[in-house]
């Protein structure tokens, strides 16, 4: 369509100009004394034509003669140019491969041709991110064979040229790098103060609290590891099940390191209430306060809401909350031995409930009822700690009422 519209748009130019010069009379008179000349309009206007498109391309062969020095001069720049950023990707495909000696010679060649460009009258536009660029290869592959010095070298120049607010994305990019330089040479210290520098909104990236977590961690630093954790869970950096399983690690880490009630308590109350509903974090806390000779009524208040879902624990986090809870059987109080009786008789063939009643009932000298619940416990019990206690309360209570024979079997029963 468009070459149709071009042939008629030459066709209606054709026409007029025919019309107009075949039937245009005028001519043009030109003195010279003492000639005259005589020429017609349309070979006036057709020698104007020719002239113009004459001097017009006399002009441009002029320019472009007097062009060729920038001409050759630019082509010199671009082949340079071409043959830095070579460099730079040779020094990065070496680096991937393995290949850290050619990687940091390419990275040498490449800042090597930006500094002759530098000294050139055109520099490049990005001539600062370039060479930081080049001086992170130059140092990740001086990391990579062992070279601190150069290492340390090219990560000053490489800092040096992200100081203008243009590069800031670069600057925090070698900051992670060098927190990560100092994790694989196991100096946390130093990876939290290059971490330390990042702005804010860097430093929550799900990389840079990965870093932080680690170098948390092997500082010593429980509590701001778990608090880096719970961030990162939020990230959904890790899996549900992985962030729940390292968030409740660090938090036994934290309630391991309480030295006494008062800490402890200050540990559990710092855990956020999602985290204090873990069965596991609460049996833990529950046995480090016992440990720490701290109040058996506390203790049982944490695990209050572990007991009300007893039922659907598995079967070791039940019999650890069972030996949990019978660590404070000597002050246990009638709410919970009603709400042990209660779910006892609610599930009669569960043996750890049997075992926690009988022992409950013995504490209060309910001899009989101890000993029934006991002996239906101790032959099903599988956990070795809660068999041997089973039937050595057996034994105990067969010589409280002077049956030497029984007493003598549970003992035996108890060694095996």
């Amino acid at each position: 369509m468009r070459a149709a519209l071009w042939l008629l748009a030459l066709f209606g130019v054709a026409v007029a100009i025919a019309l107009f010069a075949g039937n245009n009379q005028g001519t043009v008179t030109v003195f010279w004394p003492p000639h005259r000349v005589d020429l017609s309009l349309n070979l006036v206007l057709l020698l104007l034509f020719l002239a113009f498109v004459f001097l017009h391309a006399a002009l441009g062969a002029l320019a472009a003669l007097f062009d060729l020095p920038r001409q050759a001069l630019r082509w010199r720049m671009q082949q340079k140019e071409r043959a830095m950023h070579g460099a730079l990707l040779d020094g990065y495909s070496h680096l991937l491969a393995g290949r850290f000696i050619r990687a940091r010679k390419s990275a040498q060649a490449a800042l090597n041709q930006e500094k002759s460009l530098a000294s050139g009258t055109q520099a490049l536009a990005n001539a600062a991110q370039l060479r930081t660029l080049a001086h992170l290869l130059a140092a990740e592959s001086a990391q990579a064979l062992q070279d601190r010095v150069g290492r340390e070298e090219h990560l000053k120049q490489a800092l040096a040229q992200t100081s203008s607010r243009e590069a800031q994305e670069t600057r925090e990019g070698t900051l992670m790098r060098a927190a990560r330089w100092s994790l694989d040479d196991r100096e946390p210290d130093a990876a939290m103060t290059w971490l330390r520098g990042l702005p804010q909104g860097a430093a929550r990236r799900t990389v840079a609290l990965r870093m932080k977590l680690k170098a948390a961690r092997l500082t010593g630093r429980t509590a701001e590891a778990l608090e880096t954790a719970r961030l990162l869970a939020k990230h959904r950096a890790f899996s549900a099940g992985a962030a729940q399983s390292i968030v409740r690690g660090l938090a036994a880490d934290l309630l391991d390191g309480a030295h006494d009630t008062a800490q402890l308590q200050r540990a559990w109350m710092s855990l956020e209430p999602s985290e204090r509903l873990m069965p596991e974090l609460a049996i833990h806390a529950a046995q480090r306060l016992a440990a720490l000779g701290g109040d058996a009524h506390l203790a049982r208040d944490w695990l209050l809401p572990v007991w009300e879902r007893q039922h659907v624990l598995p079967e070791p986090l039940k019999l650890k909350l069972v030996a949990a809870l019978e660590a404070g059987l000597d002050s246990l109080d009638g709410a919970w031995l009603a709400r042990i009786e209660a779910a006892q008789q609610a599930d009669p063939r569960d043996c750890a409930l049997q075992y926690l009643a009988g022992m409950a009932c013995m504490r209060r000298q309910l001899w009989g009822k101890a000993q029934q619940l006991l002996s239906q416990a101790a032959n099903g019990l599988r956990d070795a700690k809660l068999h041997r206690n089973a039937w050595r309360s057996l034994a105990l209570l067969a010589e409280e009422r002077g049956d030497l024979a029984a007493a003598a079997q549970a003992w035996k029963r108890a060694a095996e």
